[in-house]
């Protein structure tokens, strides 16, 4: 569902490469992490395969569709969350994940019917009539992740999604994610946090540099570098 062949991307100005000759795909059902540290290219990454930027050089394939040539479709096909999503501070929970709803032309009645089971199971009908002014961070994390999730996209991409949020929000975040997963999903997450990694990731492309310097399962790179302390094997790849 996510191909990416030799993704490279330059800034205008800079000496060096952003992201440089990145290969990964992602399969159905899968969660598979951009681990790195700030600056890494994690987030350069992800803006190219949401369309938002343009690579420099290389061919990405989302949900089928070439982010360059297909760009419109490519958008159709994903959800988007971050940290830094932002809210409506006017509107209701409700008037905002119907706002884009409509923005993605969805039947009004099948719209409702999406809602209703989105403000569900995420625990949204308390605050279903609250304005984005009044909410707490998780609850605009809520918002957040119903509007990505409104137009059920097979391909979901994540960029730090529980950065600033305190310890229930973070555990209903990846609960979530998790959810996704068993629903046949394709998510990409990208993460600076091991512990995140640990309990979601199938596979993981650990960033330094712009560069993946490690893929795998966590279980097959810890074998083959000899190293059972993740954390430990983390810093030793990216130092």
């Amino acid at each position: 569902m996510i191909e990416v062949q030799g993704l490279t991307k330059w800034f205008r100005g800079s000496s060096k490469a952003a992201v440089e000759n990145l290969h990964f795909t992602v399969q159905p059902g899968e969660v598979f992490g951009l681990l790195g540290p700030n600056g890494a290219g994690k987030t350069t990454t992800l803006r190219m395969l949401c369309t938002v930027l343009r690579p420099s050089r290389g061919l990405a394939r989302v949900a089928g569709f070439d982010v360059v040539e297909q760009a419109a479709e490519v958008r159709r096909h994903i959800g988007f969350l971050s940290a830094n999503t932002g809210i409506y501070e006017r509107m209701t929970a409700w008037e905002m994940v119907e706002y884009y709803g409509q923005l993605y032309q969805i039947p009004p009645q099948r719209l409702r019917s999406r809602m209703e089971e989105l403000f569900a199971t995420l625990q949204m009908n308390d605050f279903r009539h609250r304005r984005g002014g009044e909410m707490s961070t998780g609850m605009k994390q809520k918002v957040s992740i119903a509007r990505a999730l409104v137009h059920d996209p097979p391909v979901l991409i994540f960029d730090e999604p529980t950065v600033g949020l305190d310890v229930l929000v973070q555990r209903a975040v990846l609960q979530t994610i998790q959810q996704l997963r068993g629903q046949g999903k394709t998510i990409l997450f990208s993460t600076h946090i091991l512990r995140e990694v640990e309990k979601l990731c199938d596979r993981v492309a650990i960033m330094s540099r712009g560069q993946i310097v490690a893929c795998g399962t966590l279980r097959d790179l810890q074998e083959y570098y000899r190293q059972n302390d993740l954390e430990e094997l983390f810093f030793s790849l990216v130092s």
